[in-house]
């Protein structure tokens, strides 16, 4: 809730650009805060070993894809930004797949019974 909270204060912000100007710094920015977003989801959805990684990245790339276009359309509403654009809702899905490819890993890694911590 909080990230989708936070998400909207930023999409409503008709002037984002800050910091230092880089090449593709826009679709980066898309792209971490959409795997932060989706690997929460998928670790509120799959807080139990034995998670396959197929449904961890699956359930990121939907997480993706949905919010992606949820924020795109909320931009085109807001003053001074384009919105629809399909190279950032593209970072937006790339970032579902890695947030959830990372919650897979994250699961695997510390979600095994406390005896058997083996690589």
């Amino acid at each position: 809730m909080a990230w989708g909270g936070v998400l909207f204060m930023l999409s409503a912000n008709s002037a984002p650009h800050t910091g230092p100007e880089f090449p593709f710094k826009d679709k980066i920015a898309h792209c971490l805060y959409f795997s932060a977003g989706a690997f929460c989801f998928a670790l509120g959805l799959f807080s139990r070993p034995g998670v396959k990684v197929l449904r961890a990245v699956a359930w990121g790339l939907l997480f993706g894809a949905l919010c992606g276009a949820l924020d795109e359309w909320h931009q085109t509403f807001t003053p001074g930004r384009s919105g629809n654009d399909p190279d950032d809702w593209l970072a937006d899905i790339t970032g579902g797949l890695l947030g959830g490819w990372i919650a897979w890993h994250f699961l695997r890694r510390f979600s095994r019974p406390a005896g058997d911590r083996s690589p």
